[in-house]
């Protein structure tokens, strides 16, 4: 009994395992005669035909066996690679959605649309203009009394009268349409919200069933919509660019050509 106190470290140590065994059983409690085990491990790509392709590859470099463990590995690194891929040209997509209008720190410089619409208006003021001039240039060809008229002043002659003869038809035609429109009356919107409807995704759905189909109500549920983030042909171009191994490739001058 000696020899046992000696070689007792635990209780040499003040650990005393029953309260310890005890203490575990409380705290795991849950975890206490349940079995584990590991998943299957599946390949994320299919492993007949990436195994082809590696012998074919491994053939040329004086290698005939290529064991299923090789297959697997290259398959998870492939799945790995991808992933990274894909979460950093998110973000990329990210940052060039973002937008810095609404922000304090941030002012607006230019304003490219602001500048092209007042563009577009000059373009069309002038040609407003050159219009009514040239629409008095032929209201006074019609209306000169010259006998012997020229080829050219009896064309210009006719041109007015076509003139006229179009600005006649588009004036019956908004007249045509006022009176249609009077006479259908004003528009109705249709209610969305309207009681026994649930609205989703902008249309009307008939919802009975319960009390709620007694009562003829029914609260409007909400579902929240996945925000879809779109990558683009200038995105993958950006993430080639700033990586070190696809700087110079030929994937990256042939995405740049396209």
């Amino acid at each position: 009994r000696d020899d046992d106190d000696i070689n007792d470290v635990a209780s040499m140590a003040g650990v005393n395992l029953n309260e310890e065994s005890a203490r575990i059983m409380a705290t795991n409690s849950d975890l206490v005669g349940t079995q584990i085990q590991s998943c299957k491990d599946e390949p994320f790509l299919a492993a007949i035909p990436l195994h082809k392709r590696i012998l074919e590859t491994a053939k040329k470099l004086g290698i005939t066996d290529v064991p299923a463990e090789v297959v697997t590995f290259i398959s998870h690194a492939t799945q790995s690679r991808l992933r990274s891929v894909l979460e950093k040209v998110t973000v990329i997509t990210q940052h060039r959605m973002e937008s810095y209008k609404d922000d304090e720190w941030y002012e607006q410089a230019t304003d490219v649309r602001s500048q092209l619409k007042f563009f577009e208006q000059l373009e069309r003021l002038e040609k407003q203009r050159k219009d009514e001039q040239e629409r008095e240039i032929l209201l006074k060809a019609a209306k000169s009394r010259v006998r012997q008229e020229d080829p050219e002043q009896a064309r210009l002659k006719q041109k007015a009268k076509e003139m006229q003869q179009q600005e006649l038809a588009q004036m019956r035609q908004r007249d045509a349409n006022l009176t249609a429109l009077a006479a259908i009356g004003p528009r109705k919107k249709r209610k969305l919200d309207a009681p026994g409807l649930l609205t989703t995704g902008g249309e009307g759905v008939g919802v009975c069933g319960g009390s709620q189909a007694g009562l003829g109500t029914a609260s409007p549920r909400q579902y929240p919509r996945q925000k879809i983030t779109r990558v683009n042909l200038r995105d993958f171009i950006f993430y080639m660019e700033q990586e070190r191994d696809m700087s110079r490739s030929l994937l990256l001058y042939r995405a740049l050509l396209k």
